[in-house]
């Protein structure tokens, strides 16, 4: 199958869908433990390969049953070298971790892709720290360095593109956007923000994609949100400026809790899949360019499936 990395597909005017939060599946409806919430160490084993590729199809036969395109996410969220260390893998292990992660969503293209079936494959690149929290921040510079080797061997794969998910500070994510065009990826950088639809550090949505494009001369194809309930960031979307014309994906969370609600608490909060459908429609309402769908914390298949029965009909009637 012929790759899409000088022209990804999800630029076009339909929707493309991605997964839920892989590490809900995992956790919470799987029973699975995940150390640090690392599923590329899954890929050891047989039966950890065979509980991703049931994962990624889970999916694929969404996309296929409502016609729809697909970014595969590679399971390397924590593939990195602070979060390696601390499950014991050095750089060696951990590029070759990256490599079997998009060989092992190669497998499920082969299987499934045609022309009214495409599925795009994604290099996952997740932050350093925590995903919530900006803490131990980096410059640009040292964000570059840092993401560099796993962009690199992501590089050298199959994969279309690489997304950075979950970047909490414009630094990291500046750095990860020069770094994949130095290895000529394109990449797409998804944003986690607060409950007052900014990020962590307080910085305007608006105000960090501008510091992205501007020192990265614009290389991100589009920005995404995640990890946060639409009602937290939809009214910073209704400005009417260029920034949110990048904007062209959401990955968000079913439940209303902040983030630091959601750490303390104890049991699972998936919200209602029918009324996160329904958000997402709106918001497709208003900002027609919104081609990538899929959810983060809290969310599963169920929820994706109301995104694309809620959505897809209004992709069907734009011009």
């Amino acid at each position: 199958m012929t790759g899409y990395r000088k022209a990804l597909p999800q630029l076009g005017d339909d929707l493309f869908l991605t997964d839920g939060g892989i590490e809900t599946t995992l956790i919470f409806h799987e029973g699975l433990d995940l150390p640090h919430f690392a599923t590329f160490p899954l890929l050891e084993s047989p039966g950890g390969r065979a509980t991703l590729l049931d994962y990624f199809r889970t999916y694929v036969e969404i996309a296929r049953r409502f016609g729809t395109g697909l970014i595969l996410e590679s399971a390397t969220w924590r593939c990195n070298p602070d979060w390696g260390e601390r499950l014991g893998y050095d750089a060696a292990d951990l590029a070759r971790a990256n490599r079997e992660a998009v060989g092992l969503l190669e497998e499920l293209r082969e299987e499934y892709a045609n022309e009214s079936l495409p599925l795009v494959i994604s290099g996952c690149i997740g932050p350093r720290g925590d995903g919530y929290v900006s803490e131990n921040a980096m410059t640009s510079a040292e964000a570059a360095a840092y993401h560099r080797d796993q962009i690199e061997a992501l590089a050298q794969t199959t994969a279309d593109m690489v997304c950075a998910i979950t970047m909490n500070y414009a630094e990291e994510a500046i750095g990860i956007a020069v770094a994949a065009r130095a290895a000529e990826m394109p990449v797409a950088i998804s944003l986690t923000v607060e409950t007052d639809g900014r990020l962590p550090t307080g910085q305007l949505l608006g105000d960090a994609i501008a510091a992205i494009d501007e020192s990265s001369s614009a290389h991100p194809s589009y920005y995404m949100i995640n990890c946060a309930h639409p009602s937290h960031f939809e009214p910073a979307l209704r400005q009417r400026e260029p920034w949110v014309e990048r904007i062209r994906g959401l990955r968000a969370n079913a439940s209303r809790m902040s983030h630091a609600e959601l750490d303390e608490a104890e049991e699972l909060d998936s919200g209602d899949p029918l009324e996160l459908g329904a958000e997402y429609a709106e918001l497709k309402r208003s900002l027609r360019q919104l081609s990538v769908m899929g959810g983060c914390c809290g969310t599963d298949h169920r929820h994706i499936e109301q995104i694309a029965s809620a959505c897809l009909p209004l992709f069907r009637t734009v011009p």
